[in-house]
């Protein structure tokens, strides 16, 4: 029974740890559109000041987009073929787990002895076991938005949308920037359009 109730605390933990560290992704794209016309791209910088993260993070993700366009074959230019701007949004998001689990408790109560004789009624201490208390903790969620602009006619012809959770040390906010972008970058060109 022991081995049965540790291997269930130890599936729900891994469940918990894994969804919180999960990155999910949505793209989008005009299908009117022949991706296959695009070769050369340049940041948008009036779109990418907006963004309200600080000019480290906004470097970094910049280097990854630009690390996985240049993996893709494309070139950076200065007379680009599409733009390349972003959006992030985060939200705080309380997490509240209950750890309650046990049998019984301290009490009065009880059928015989010790103050009854055998078979009467009698009041005596009852006993149990428990344990009892919620865990809260905070993270920040992220949104990252990779807007792919046509250069000459200013319209979108490609969004990705990746929203997981932030990490605060640098170490581990690099790595989950390059797995957002990574993520959304799988996506480009759409198979789809090509």
């Amino acid at each position: 029974m022991k081995l049965v109730t540790n291997s269930i605390k130890l599936l729900v933990l891994v469940l918990l740890v894994s969804s919180c560290n999960s990155v999910r992704v949505v793209t989008d794209y005009d299908s009117q559109v022949a991706f296959d016309d695009y070769k050369t791209f340049a940041f948008y910088k009036p779109g990418i000041d907006q963004a309200e993260i600080s000019d480290l993070d906004k470097r970094r993700i910049l280097k990854a987009i630009e690390t996985e366009l240049l993996a893709k074959g494309f070139t950076k230019s200065t007379n680009p073929d599409m733009l390349v701007s972003i959006f992030t949004k985060a939200s705080t998001r309380v997490n509240v787990y209950n750890n309650a689990w046990g049998y019984g408790g301290w009490g009065w109560g009880g059928w015989g002895y010790p103050y009854g004789y055998y078979g009467g009624w009698g009041w005596g201490p009852g006993w149990g076991w428990g344990y009892g208390g919620s865990t809260v903790s905070t993270s920040v969620e992220g949104t990252l938005f990779i807007d792919l602009i046509d250069y000459n006619n200013k319209q979108l012809i490609w969004q990705g949308t990746a929203k997981g959770d932030l990490p605060q040390r640098r170490d581990k906010k690099e790595t989950k920037i390059k797995e957002f972008v990574n993520r959304m970058m799988l996506d480009f060109p759409p198979q789809e359009a090509q």
